[in-house]
């Protein structure tokens, strides 16, 4: 009688192919995930990649992908919904995996519920954090928010407030990175350095396929601020704050922010610069307190 065959995982049965790699990405919006799951999936191992992207969290990704790319571009969500391994699994085995979350950390949900709900996390070869300097990334999202003429003034600011608290939250998994053995990549440094990327390949076991920065990927509008860029490497991302510097609605929300201790705390030892000014700002206000006085 013949060896019995190694029977596959529910989840690739389903998925249509067993992948080379399984990532799994978090980030927060506006800092660069669509860019660099592009990225990504351009380095797969065979060239063959599929990204499940916007999953909800503690549900089964499989299922509750809100888009899905086939070798980075976009095929029909509705096909996959009804029947996933018949649009996946043209990618074959051994092609990439990503799952992608947006705006939570996987700390919000353990011990007691699973980010990824009932998919076997076993079957997973990394997770991947992203994370943006705080002026740049909050500027951005300010910026997208004001495009939206339903978004109030109030309403936008209440989003941004809450997603800063957050933010901290994935500051504090980036200075826990070896212990969650979470692969982080930072965006600034991924945008203007080509030895930085290749490393993040190395360290995901990928081959340094295309390290180009790519084209602008059009998830959520594309850039806040370049809306005709097509080109990555045409975006000025390291100025975003200088160019809301006179608004008042981002130094209200820097304000705040600067009293945030646990925040600011965590900037000074990831993006000091960002932690000056705020610093400088804070300073500010409690010298004018005093002239009040």
């Amino acid at each position: 009688m013949g060896a019995r065959a190694i029977e596959q995982p529910n989840e690739w049965a389903r998925l249509g192919f067993a992948p080379g790699q399984a990532l799994r990405m978090f980030g927060m919006r506006r800092s660069g995930n669509h860019a660099i799951a592009n990225w990504l999936q351009r380095n797969a191992t065979t060239g063959r990649a599929v990204f499940l992207n916007n999953c909800k969290p503690a549900s089964d990704p499989l299922k509750s992908f809100r888009a899905i790319e086939l070798d980075g571009e976009l095929v029909s969500h509705q096909i996959a919904q009804k029947d996933l391994s018949s649009v996946a699994g043209t990618a074959g085995d051994g092609a990439m995996l990503l799952i992608s979350y947006e705006d939570v950390t996987s700390a919000e949900f353990a011990p007691k519920r699973a980010v990824s709900g009932p998919f076997d996390e076993t079957l997973l070869s990394g997770d991947v954090l992203i994370y943006r300097s705080f002026l740049n990334w909050a500027a951005s999202l300010l910026k997208k928010m004001q495009a939206n003429s339903g978004y109030s003034l109030l309403r936008r600011n209440a989003i941004l407030l809450h997603s800063i608290d957050i933010y901290s939250g994935v500051l504090r998994q980036v200075e826990q990175a070896e212990t969650l053995q979470h692969t982080c990549i930072c965006y600034d440094d991924w945008m203007r350095d080509e030895s930085y990327r290749a490393a993040i390949l190395n360290q995901l076991n990928l081959p340094v396929r295309d390290n180009t920065l790519g084209r602008v990927q059009r998830y959520g509008g594309g850039s806040s601020f370049q809306k005709e860029a097509d080109s990555v490497d045409k975006l000025q991302t390291s100025r975003r704050w200088q160019q809301m510097a006179e608004e008042p609605e981002f130094a209200a929300v820097l304000q705040l922010a600067a009293h945030d201790t646990a925040l600011t705390d965590r900037l000074e030892r990831l993006f000091p610069r960002d932690a000056a000014l705020l610093a400088r700002i804070a300073g500010a206000n409690s010298q004018s307190e005093k002239v009040g006085k």
